[in-house]
């Protein structure tokens, strides 16, 4: 079992010389776990002037729901042509199934750079593979959020095993909404299963703002969105931005 609870530069794949984000215990986290030592980064996302809620929400799991199994997607559902663009709301790829990753190959690792180059360039911290247009389970983050700083981790087929019971607000935003940014509830923590780029099983603990950003991607690849999980009252201070 693995422990990100925070990002400390003593870690041989972090590149940050700043302060500690989190005052928790050094990271400790196999290389594996993290992208491709030459590859740059990945990022969370921002927020988006759609017009009305055109398509009814999908009503957002609650937390600790386990989704059901899905679909394993096929060569052609990992097709791309680079530069990839970020697919802004309210584009229906954000509210598709997105599929089963099973093939772990160098067009996998050529997308996970392609993301990673894009969410580093639009000034990301964390990216789902729907944010591009492409409907599988994939992620990548970098809660630093600039290349060549802090730790690229790519996620696939991540499922959460365990949330936090204690919640917390946490003002985000929405690479896919650009310019929104609201207040939105979830666990301070989880623990999550998922493989990484080679296809290898891990288990890991994620708290303070790598918890944020891995939910907050972890809800797109269910094609749950960040304006689902706010409340009512929050949801009316950005109602006209979003339509």
């Amino acid at each position: 079992m693995t422990s990100l609870t925070c990002l400390h530069p003593t870690h041989p794949l972090f590149l940050y010389s700043g302060p500690l984000l989190c005052e928790q215990p050094p990271l400790t986290i196999p290389s594996r776990f993290y992208n491709l030592p030459s590859s740059p980064n990945s990022v969370l996302s921002s927020a988006n002037r759609p017009r009305p809620l055109l398509a009814p929400p999908r009503a957002a799991a609650k937390f600790g729901s386990s989704p059901a199994r899905d679909e394993l997607a096929s060569p052609g559902d990992l097709e791309f042509e680079a530069p990839l663009k970020i697919v802004e709301y309210p584009d229906p790829k954000l509210r598709a199934k997105n599929k089963r990753i099973a093939t772990f190959d160098d067009n996998l690792k050529k997308l996970v750079h392609e993301m990673f180059d894009i969410m580093y360039k639009t000034d990301g911290i964390g990216l789902s593979a729907p944010q591009v247009g492409i409907n599988v389970q994939l992620m990548v983050f970098n809660p630093v959020g600039e290349r060549g700083e802090g730790e690229e981790i790519v996620l696939v087929n991540p499922r959460v095993s365990k949330y936090s019971k204690k919640l917390s607000f946490f003002y985000e935003g929405c690479l896919s909404f650009p310019g929104i940014y609201a207040d939105v509830k979830r666990p301070e923590s989880v623990k999550i299963d998922a493989r990484d780029i080679n296809g290898t099983r891990f288990s890991v603990n994620l708290s303070g703002l790598p918890a944020r950003v891995f939910q907050h991607e972890f809800d797109h690849l269910q094609g749950i969105l960040f304006f689902d999980r706010m409340t009512e009252e929050v949801l009316d201070s950005i109602r006209e931005q979003l339509q």
